[in-house]
């Protein structure tokens, strides 16, 4: 893991009773269908164990992870819901999984053997989720391979088939082929629950739809959805969010700000080039602002070309010159600004609010990949309520 960089006034700023509110908008928005929340990546690059515990205090059932590691972060952070692995653990990782009471998903056989052995050196009997492939075609059982997945499970007692699973590829695209294919993959999906239970496989837990699943196809939702970036505050772009609203208001608020402090400003004349390679001339003269984050930090080069800006004072301001590693330089115009002076990078200041789809429009990718990508050497605080001691609860659903 990287260093910290606490010695300068950069910072992840999370909000954790938006969080909760998030949390409990998509309980309101789902029903009676269980809220998984997905934790992996750091917690979409919020903090797994903050983000984890509040989402679980405004009413998420359970957390779901990528990796066995994740999952024992969780556990020695004193989380003790259900957690989910997204994917089969390798065949030495299978035995820490059940040994930090994680909930592996099975994708082959080869993995049904694994988790078998290693239930049984934990002496325990030990739930676990099976994932089908519909057409993502990245995990999961195959339909010709998943019969032979279900018959590796019959006769033992050591795993029980507690959940059901497939995801969704293009859910939060709204054209015609787009819808005409996620009606197929679940339509796939239905036949999967079809040969589990010609198989004697009851699982109680069916889970399809991610955000944009969760928010725009009703008949995805099953009996429980595993909800990452919409609890987070976003949506994955403006068609999920207007086809979400057809149905009800949607009530989320972005939990993430970057925030950073001004360390230097200096006047310059019209036609100085600042910054690597002198790429824009300044088109008058006026004032550039140091702020000290780079693309080592998640601010990529990029954003220069796309002319993306920041917010001072509450006022947008462009870059004024190419990014560095670990600073930038903003052309503040005429405007009076001080060593000191905050800086939002994402996030609201005044009247205005730079978003992660904002971001995201200007480096032509998704507003995943801009909240996981500010790294270690930002540090995080967190605002809000602080979360309390969790109590114990190992089942996806509330009743005893």
């Amino acid at each position: 893991m990287s260093a910290e960089g606490h010695s300068r006034p950069t910072w992840v700023e999370v909000d954790l009773d938006a969080l909760r509110q998030n949390a409990r908008a998509m309980k309101e928005r789902l029903g009676s269908s269980a809220l998984c929340a997905v934790v992996k990546a750091n917690g979409y690059g919020h903090g797994a164990v903050p983000s984890a515990k509040a989402l679980l205090e405004g009413g998420a059932d359970g957390l779901a992870v990528a990796l066995v590691d994740e999952g024992i972060e969780l556990r020695q952070g004193g989380v003790t819901a259900p957690i989910l692995l997204l994917s089969e653990p390798t065949t030495e990782s299978m035995t820490a999984a059940f040994a930090a009471v994680l909930t592996p998903t099975l994708t082959t056989v080869e993995g049904v053997v694994a988790a078998i052995e290693a239930a049984k050196q934990i002496g325990s009997r030990n739930p676990v989720h099976i994932k089908v492939d519909t057409g993502m075609h990245r995990m999961g059982a195959m339909p010709n391979d998943f019969p032979a997945v279900l018959e590796a499970l019959q006769g033992q007692d050591q795993l029980v088939v507690e959940g059901l699973w497939t995801h969704l590829s293009v859910a939060d695209e709204q054209h015609d082929d787009s819808v005409r294919f996620t009606q197929i993959q679940l339509e796939r999906f239905d036949e999967a629950v079809r040969i589990a239970e010609e198989h004697g496989v009851h699982p109680s837990v069916l889970h399809v739809a991610n955000s944009a699943g969760s928010l725009v196809y009703q008949n995805s939702r099953f009996s429980m959805v595993r909800c990452g970036l919409a609890l987070y505050g976003e949506v994955p772009n403006d068609e999920v969010s207007a086809m979400a609203r057809l149905e009800q208001p949607l009530d989320l608020k972005p939990a993430m700000s970057i925030k950073s402090l001004v360390t230097a400003v200096r006047d310059v004349d019209a036609g100085e080039r600042p910054s690597y390679g002198r790429r824009r001339a300044m088109p008058h003269a006026g004032r550039v602002a140091t702020v000290p984050i780079g693309y080592a930090d998640g601010f990529p080069r990029s954003l220069f070309d796309a002319h993306h800006e920041v917010l001072i004072g509450g006022q947008r301001f462009p870059l004024a010159g190419s990014v560095t590693m670990d600073q930038i330089v903003v052309d503040v115009g005429d405007i009076r600004v001080e060593v000191g002076d905050e800086v939002a990078l994402l996030g609201a200041q005044g009247n205005d609010r730079i978003t992660a789809n904002e971001w995201a429009a200007h480096l032509q990718t998704i507003p995943y990949e801009v909240l996981c990508g500010f790294g270690d050497r930002i540090p995080r605080r967190y605002v809000g309520t602080l979360p309390e001691e969790q109590k114990v609860r190992r089942r996806w659903w509330r009743s005893s």
